[in-house]
């Protein structure tokens, strides 16, 4: 499904209700900028094109704002204590020629809120146009549409928009997804991925994501980073309490490193070699591994045996004719060599 289905879908069964102010140029501009577009289809041009078509379907016009009569829903994604100018520039620059957000954000009523409107999507226009009044720009408005949300809509639509942000780690996403599956959808992870349209093994990785602990987080330069998929390599490993100790070990390395780095504006780790590092550090502790085969009464091979330099063994079984009383039966020199030399240690 597309996301301008998912939109539409995500506000169809919004009640229509009147707005105040409305600003007709603001929304003129966007079906006139949707019209004359070139045609090379671009992330903004869709976005465009999927809020233009939201706002029609929905029949909602456009109000202007200050960001201080917002406060942030924060159900969103996105973490904005992490919104700096710096990560900004280019949307900051793109609201100052245009004198304004070209894209609407979506804000809903708070009665009962200390402040008037409550930001569901738009967070990073939001911030832009914050620090704009704030530094010597205090007529822009925040342009935004108003719609009467429950909280679990909210968190759709917001996660739609959020989708194909290159900007939103996949730490934060998962940390949103743990919060929502919980809140809206009774715990239950294939209820909350058919609300979504998408795989429950996609929002799986990104829950999964979140039990990451924050020592491994650290090796990484920034969240942005840690994707996903690492999760699937790593959450193994923290379950062994030897190879945990080893990770926590090489990310305070890595850690110290990132802040070398950083100090001296030098190139950070990237998130692959921070990675392989630490997969190394775990694989690399068992040294060089001695095989050697298992052979049953008839000298027939029914398996093979390995041993790193910590004595661990690692018994690895062979299709065989052979009953289960022989296979034991070859085994046991095996176990009773081990057992021999455990008690030597000791």
């Amino acid at each position: 499904m597309s996301r301008r289905s998912l939109i539409s879908e995500a506000l169809a069964s919004v009640p229509s209700e009147p707005v105040a102010t409305p600003a007709p140029a603001v929304a003129t501009g966007v079906e006139v900028a949707a019209e004359t577009a070139p045609a090379r289809t671009n992330f903004t041009n869709k976005r465009l094109e999927a809020f233009g078509e939201a706002a029609r379907i929905v029949k909602r016009p456009t109000i202007r704002l200050k960001p201080a009569e917002c406060s942030i829903w924060p159900g969103n994604a996105r973490d904005y204590s992490l919104l700096d100018e710096h990560r900004l520039r280019s949307l900051i620059d793109s609201v100052l020629a245009e004198s304004g957000n070209r894209v609407p954000a979506v804000v809903r009523r708070t009665p009962n809120g200390p402040l008037p409107y409550e930001l569901v999507t738009g967070t990073r226009r939001h911030w832009a146009i914050s620090w704009l009044n704030a530094n010597h720009y205090p007529d822009i408005d925040l342009i935004a549409i108003i719609e009467d949300l429950d909280d679990e809509a909210a968190f759709r639509l917001a996660d739609i928009e959020n989708r194909e942000r290159e900007d939103i780690s996949d730490l934060e996403r998962g940390a949103n997804y743990k919060a929502a599956v919980d809140s809206y959808y009774g715990g239950v992870q294939l209820r909350m991925a058919e609300r979504l349209k998408i795989s429950k093994s996609q929002l799986s990785r990104y829950i999964a994501l979140t039990e990451i602990p924050p020592f491994l987080v650290s090796a990484f330069h920034s969240p942005m980073d840690l994707q996903a998929k690492y999760a699937e390599k790593l959450l193994p490993l923290l379950r062994d309490p030897s190879a945990r100790s080893k990770l926590e070990a090489a990310a305070d390395q890595i850690a110290s490193e990132q802040s070398f780095r950083r100090s001296g504006d030098e190139q950070p780790i990237g998130g692959p070699e921070v990675l392989a590092r630490l997969l190394k550090a775990v694989t690399s502790a068992r040294g060089r591994v001695q095989k050697s085969s298992i052979e049953g009464a008839d000298g027939v091979r029914i398996g093979q045996v390995e041993k790193d330099q910590q004595k661990l063994l690692t018994l690895t079984l062979s299709p065989s004719e052979l009953s289960v009383d022989a296979i034991l039966e070859a085994l046991r020199p095996v176990i009773e060599q081990a057992k021999i030399r455990g008690s030597r240690r000791r």
